[in-house]
């Protein structure tokens, strides 16, 4: 993973509203295939950089590459290209509420004007089949979905196009402890079978176990650490210590936890 190449590369960014500054010199670079967890305080900024990095906003200065490319100083082709190469799975999962489950899988690539209905039919019941949505429920509205299935609903959508990257924000919030580890069983299988690069968004002690291979720490108007979950436990920062106290005894048993996500099992 140390010598696969940066996908994302952010330096020197600095974001303002106002008076308030979010971010302050911030750097990070994210590597081609690894899941990478953003963890901070409330305020710290970790939507607005997942905002940035989607090109959703603009920094005040300082820079975003993905996959090579300025984010902010690109042409509207290229800008494109690139949000079709991405995927993002939302906190409470946005799908649009006006449109079937179907619908809702099928927009991107109508979007992409390049595809018949026929060929776009097979796509989405093919994702569909992918997050465990059996297609009797394909044309119900997300209203009538439970909080598990609008997450996999959701995450078929950002897989529609098949990205290259997958952005998740609290992909596991609001789901019971078994619904979650299936979640999370879910996107290890997504990850395996399509090579996805993923920036996660999340507060969850086992999701991060489970998924991350390193963390990014949001403090103090900066990345104040990145590293492995054994690197960040044993950082010495008062937010990483209060984030992690009440997780002691979970961390007493990361490895055979990292070890039985591993190999499939259920952690105890």
């Amino acid at each position: 993973m140390d010598q696969a190449p940066d996908i994302i590369e952010i330096e020197g960014l600095h974001t303002q509203f106002g008076q308030h500054i979010v971010h302050q010199n911030l750097n990070l670079n994210i590597k081609q295939g690894e899941v990478l967890a953003i963890v901070g305080g409330s305020g710290s900024g970790k939507t607005v950089l997942l905002r940035q990095i989607l090109g959703l906003e603009q920094p005040v200065k300082g820079s975003v590459k993905i996959f090579g490319c300025s984010r902010y100083n690109c042409d509207f082709a290229l800008h494109k290209s690139i949000r079709n190469r991405t995927g993002v799975l939302f906190q409470q999962g946005a799908l649009f509420s006006a449109l079937t489950v179907y619908d809702n899988v099928a927009l991107p690539l109508r979007e992409l004007r390049t595809l018949d209905e026929r060929t776009i039919h097979d796509l989405v019941m093919i994702k569909l089949n992918m997050v465990a949505i059996e297609p009797e429920h394909a044309h119900k509205m997300p209203a009538n979905l439970s909080g598990g299935m609008i997450k996999r609903v959701s995450l078929a959508r950002a897989l529609a196009l098949d990205p290259e990257l997958l952005f998740l924000d609290e992909p596991t919030a609001g789901l019971d402890p078994e619904l979650s580890a299936s979640f999370v069983r879910l996107i290890q299988d997504m990850r395996s079978e399509l090579d996805l690069t993923i920036v996660m968004v999340t507060h969850d002690i086992d999701t991060l176990i489970a998924l991350s291979d390193r963390i990014a720490v949001l403090a103090d108007k900066q990345v104040v650490t990145v590293g492995s979950l054994q690197q960040i436990r044993h950082h010495s920062h008062p937010f990483i210590e209060s984030f992690f106290k009440s997780e002691r005894e979970k961390f007493q048993r990361t490895d055979n936890r990292e070890q039985s996500w591993k190999t499939g099992h259920m952690p105890s």
